[in-house]
């Protein structure tokens, strides 16, 4: 258990330690994210995923070099929505996502920013191999046409063939490079 030191807003007496909560049930939290994608479909009518929510603010930042540079690239134009591409509502689940994690995080005296590593790792290279790897990431999400939330939860949830076999994949490369990778956090 980590502790960390705080004191009440507007304080000056000495701050007093709280222990970190216990973490939700993680069945718990399957069912209230199930929840969480059923109101998806039935609010907007698809379900959860973060490309979009990334790709409109993509599209925000390339209309900075002007509007001609836009309209030539069909991909951007996908996300202008009538030249107002930051209220796609991906975006707005995104800001809600880290959010809410830091609200709860910090509810539960769990909120700091440190680097999780192992012991034969630097920060920095932690940081870049984890740069590296959502960019990785990100690059395969465009590829597949959906991240990982729109393939795993809603084409899973739904069925597909592509979102099954998706998240097979994710398991079986999970566990493979969890091997490779296990000397580096312990």
């Amino acid at each position: 258990m980590s502790t960390l030191t705080h004191a009440p807003l507007g304080s000056t007496a000495e701050p007093a330690t709280a222990t970190a909560q216990p973490f939700m049930n993680p069945y718990l939290a399957g069912f209230m994210l199930g929840l969480v994608l059923l109101a998806t479909y039935v609010v907007m009518g698809r379900g959860l995923g973060a490309t979009a929510g990334f790709a409109g603010l993509a599209t925000w930042l390339a209309s900075f070099g002007g509007l001609e540079h836009l309209q030539a690239s069909g991909v951007h134009m996908k996300y202008w929505n009538d030249g107002a591409p930051l209220l796609n509502w991906t975006l707005f689940l995104l800001i809600g996502a880290v959010a809410g994690a830091a609200l709860s995080g910090w509810q539960a005296h769990r909120f700091s920013f440190t680097v999780e590593r192992g012991p034969r790792i630097t920060d920095g290279q932690r940081l870049v191999l984890a740069f590296v790897g959502g960019f990785i990431a990100a690059c395969g999400a465009k590829l597949a046409k959906g991240c990982t939330s729109g393939q795993a939860l809603t084409g899973a949830s739904a069925l597909n063939v592509s979102g099954l076999v998706f998240l097979g994949a994710v398991f079986v490369s999970a566990f493979i490079v969890a091997q490779l990778a296990r000397k580096e956090w312990l």
